[in-house]
């Protein structure tokens, strides 16, 4: 069979622990049989970047805007003890948070549906994604322990000198204080990342957050939502049948838990943090979740939303079998396939992409699984895989196609 062409390379950022070796397979088994691929290859591994002092996560996020389309293996953010595993030279950030920071990106996340393994939420009947701000709040903090007695101000300093002061507490004894900021810049990017989201993908969106307790940080995110869906949005939204909406956090819960699905919920930095573990737990397993970081300017890039598999890692090295779930790494490779496809106006990429999915999905409700889907699903008498034989399995079901 003659291989696939791709007119125009993706970023390939590659990462660490068991997701690499998953990488790997993948790349061997499922692409590389298929497509002659084009990828600008980077290497995110936490080896490389200690070598690089994360030059190379700057690098691959320049490169996501040059080409428009990435696909990210999960990495390692290192803690004290990654420090001393991987004889770092310091404790670098997450690759994530300086890709969103570079491409002033938002994270858009969707449970992969399959028979067999429903949701927790019987109502839940089409996927729920999860729109993240990606910049500021408590990820951007500043924090004090107050040893004692004594007044907590919040000052703000102008360029010109003069000073806004509002107190925050008068304190009698021990405590802690917390500063968070975010940018009006950084919202109104949030903002058109989703309402363009919601226009491509044919989706309601919900925003939600707290701002009858927070009058003006909540307050403004509130607000400026509203004022570019008035001035620049509202007529798409008509025209493509789809409805935009405010409420409170506390009832985007209610309504969530009561709703079927099929719409974007859009929450600040934390919000989004949280309710998208929760979405994607209740959907039945993180390891099925899509993960798309979406520029404001159309750059996208594309992984899964769990981490390294560490533990699996482990048994791995020691030879031992490993049963680890790749589903969410493969439709990171085939989002990122249909995307480059698209912009490229090339339709047998996308028209392969959307197979390998299909093939997925199959081999699963056709009662071949990794053990983390085996111990959730309803399907009886299922046959569960090794890491390796998933994927192999996954390739005859896309022969047969």
């Amino acid at each position: 069979m003659e291989k696939l062409t791709m007119k125009t390379p993706l970023v390939e950022m590659d990462g660490d622990e068991m997701t690499r070796i998953l990488w790997k397979m993948i790349k061997e088994e499922l692409l590389l049989p298929y497509i002659d691929l084009k990828t600008e290859y980077y290497d995110l591994g936490l080896e490389h970047r200690n070598e690089t002092d994360d030059q190379v996560t700057i690098d691959s996020a320049e490169a996501t805007k040059k080409y428009g389309v990435a696909v990210k293996c999960a990495t390692i953010t290192p803690n004290a003890a990654r420090m001393t595993e991987y004889h770092l030279k310091e404790m670098w950030k997450s690759p994530n948070g300086t890709i969103r920071a570079a491409l002033d990106g938002t994270v858009f996340r969707a449970p992969i549906i399959v028979k067999g393994i429903e949701p927790c939420v019987k109502n839940w009947e089409k996927p729920i994604t999860l729109a993240r701000h990606a910049y500021g709040d408590v990820y951007k903090n500043t924090e004090i322990k107050v040893p004692g007695p004594g007044k907590a101000e919040l000052v703000f300093t102008a360029q010109d000198g003069a000073q806004i002061r509002e107190t925050i507490h008068d304190f009698t004894g021990a405590g802690i204080i917390q500063g968070i900021h975010n940018t009006d810049k950084s919202i109104a990017s949030f903002a058109r990342a989703c309402f363009n989201y919601a226009l491509d993908t044919k989706q309601d969106l919900w925003f939600a957050t707290k701002d009858t307790i927070s009058k003006k940080y909540d307050h403004n995110f509130k607000d400026i939502f509203q004022e570019i869906y008035d001035a620049e949005y509202q007529q798409q939204f008509e025209q493509a049948g789809i409805e935009y909406f405010y409420t409170l956090i506390d009832d985007a819960v209610a309504r969530v838990m009561k709703a079927k699905g099929g719409f974007i919920w859009a929450c600040k930095n934390y919000d989004g943090d949280v309710m998208s573990d929760m979405v994607s737990s209740a959907f039945g397993s993180l390891a099925m979740m899509t993960s798309v970081l979406v520029s404001p300017d159309g750059v996208y890039e594309y992984e899964a939303a769990h981490g390294t598999v560490q533990r699996h890692y482990y048994k791995h090295l020691k030879g031992e079998e490993t049963s680890t779930n790749s589903v969410a790494t493969i439709f990171a490779w085939t989002g990122a396939l249909k995307k480059r496809g698209e912009l490229d106006g090339s339709p047998e990429l996308m028209a392969f992409a959307d197979r390998l999915e299909r093939a997925t999905i199959q081999t699963i409700e056709d009662g071949k699984m990794t053990k983390d889907l085996a111990l959730i699903t309803s399907l009886k008498d299922v046959t569960v895989l090794n890491s390796e034989g998933f994927i192999k399995a996954v390739r005859e079901t896309l022969e047969t196609m």
